[in-house]
């Protein structure tokens, strides 16, 4: 599809039609007479749909349907699972114009912005589709001594795993992290964001109709205090993605319950600019980094340390570059950065941007709402001189706000890239040599040479998560998968017990076992 969005003008037909097909999805999973909850288009304003209101009841009875269905779906095969992921893989290419159009009219974000959650999902569902086998299948395990102990290790689903997913990136973070899940042969209960369900429900339709069996996932939409909060006091794993301060109270819940938990939190995302660093090349993926979805992404930069040399070169150029950024609403793929996605994201970068100037800063560029373009948009902002009292300086704002600050060398700012609660993502442009030997000095998930956040988080083989206040274990790679599994070691003892005969002296037992400890060192160096 590709429609224009008018302010004057309804969505079209075909499009609304499908909202509303999605809204009788949510509705037969609640009872008939819940609140309604009403979803914005932050490109104009206007209402697109809406979704029940779900309470506690209507989690209780979700969670009896998962419990049930997912009894039979562990026990399916890997290559069942793997064929219905295989399709939903291709589901989602085929409908990536719906996909896409439903992302930017829930969230606001540009075209782009949209396509990567799109290609994300599709990458995630082909990955683990074809690792599964791999990764989860029984898999032999050494003894304390070679031939007497058969081990392996089994990978036992957890049951059903809670979701609670955020507003930023409700395809990705809705559906990625559920694959994973259910591939490992849970069933999954998830709560989206409020404002952005209708995602979630467009990728559960896909994957019903790419052979998932009903009830193996499973949507419920409400608010977080009453949804989320139950969802996360039922499930026996929670994933979450979010803020900080939510992220630990729903681990107190978790820690309470003893249940697993993965969560990737805040960040404040720094990047580093060295005197090598190639200027001109960095431009493009810099200004991305900071600016991809509006600034609405857990891995974005929002402070950058440039170098003393090459400080008013990368300054003038990174802010020309960011001032020329075409802004704009609706499905053209010229737009460059989108609408922040509602009135209280405006109002949060709007403070932080105004406390920061009323302290002393000055604004580079932008640093003004555009009405004219929206309701939410915001002009992508630079900062410098920044005074230490400014709260942006250490919070997250989560919106197109940078600021730039000069150093001395590259141990300043790896310093002041490290004095933070948070640890989610950064970045180091520089000649190769010098970024691989600054990022791992740096205290952080995640660190992208020549990149924003792209090459991690696109590195799906790889994990990727938060360390200090952003979060605490993995998605992608195989800990994204394992993660949703309790690891159990069945082990069979062969021809004499660990201890030896009854017969054999405890002196003779002690020099047999040393030499059989010995060969079995032998054995697995020469493995």
């Amino acid at each position: 599809m590709h429609h224009k969005i008018r302010f004057d003008q309804p969505l079209p037909e075909d499009l609304a039609a499908r909202l509303r097909a999605l809204t009788v999805s949510a509705r037969l999973r609640t009872t008939p007479d819940r609140p309604r909850l009403t979803v914005e288009n932050p490109f104009t304003g206007a209402d697109l749909g809406w979704v029940p209101t779900a309470n506690e009841e209507d989690v209780d009875a979700a969670f009896e349907r998962a419990r049930a269905a997912q009894r039979s779906w562990a026990r399916t095969s890997f290559k069942q699972r793997r064929a219905i992921l295989l399709r939903f893989h291709d589901l989602v290419l085929s409908n990536r114009g719906l996909l896409m159009d439903i992302a930017q009219l829930e969230t606001g974000k540009n075209r782009t912005s949209a396509l990567d959650e799109v290609l994300d999902i599709a990458i995630n569902a082909r990955h683990y589709a074809l690792s599964a086998g791999r990764l989860l299948s029984p898999q032999r395990r050494w003894g304390a001594v070679p031939f007497l102990t058969k081990t392996y290790t089994y990978h036992r689903p957890k049951g059903v795993v809670g979701q609670i997913s955020p507003w930023n990136y409700p395809l990705t973070l809705g559906v990625s992290d559920a694959i994973a899940a259910i591939m490992a042969g849970n069933a999954v209960v998830a709560k989206p964001d409020s404002t952005t369900p209708f995602c979630l429900l467009a990728c559960l339709d896909l994957l019903e109709r790419a052979g998932l069996p009903e009830d193996v996932l499973q949507v419920v939409t409400g608010s977080g205090r009453v949804v989320g909060t139950a969802i996360a006091q039922r499930c026996d794993y929670l994933m979450f993605t979010g803020s900080t301060a939510t992220g630990k109270t729903l681990g107190e819940i978790c820690g309470r319950r003893l249940i697993g938990y993965s969560a990737e939190l805040g960040g404040k995302n720094p990047m580093i600019v060295a005197r090598d660093a190639n200027i001109e090349k960095s431009l493009d993926s810099a200004v991305l980094g900071c600016l991809a979805n509006s600034g609405q992404l857990c891995v974005s930069i929002e402070r950058i340390y440039v170098e003393d040399a090459v400080y008013e070169e990368f300054t003038e150029a990174f802010t020309r570059r960011v001032a020329a950024t075409r802004l704009g609403a609706g499905f053209g793929w010229d737009v460059q950065m989108g609408s922040l996605a509602s009135q209280k994201q405006l109002d949060t970068v709007r403070s932080y941007v105004e406390d920061a100037r009323s302290l002393g800063a000055t604004v580079l560029t932008g640093g003004r709402e555009r009405p004219d373009l929206g309701p939410y948009f915001y002009e992508p902002t630079v900062l410098a001189d920044v005074p230490e009292g400014a709260r942006l300086r250490r919070e997250e704002v989560f919106g197109p706000v940078i600021y730039i600050e000069r150093v001395s060398s590259l141990d300043e700012a790896i310093e002041l890239c490290n004095d933070t609660a948070y640890g989610l993502n950064s970045s180091v442009f520089a000649a190769p040599a010098t970024g691989w030997a600054t990022a791992p000095r740096i205290e952080a998930g995640s660190v992208n040479i020549n990149d924003g956040f792209s090459a991690g988080w696109a590195s799906y083989d790889s994990p990727i998560g938060g360390v200090k206040e952003s979060g605490m274990a993995h998605r992608h790679g195989d800990e994204g998968i394992t993660k949703y599994t309790d690891a159990q070691t069945i082990a069979q003892q062969r021809f004499m017990t660990l201890q030896g005969p009854r017969r054999l002296p405890r002196r003779a037992y002690a020099a047999v076992m040393s030499g059989l400890l010995r060969f079995g060192k032998i054995t697995r160096t020469m493995r």
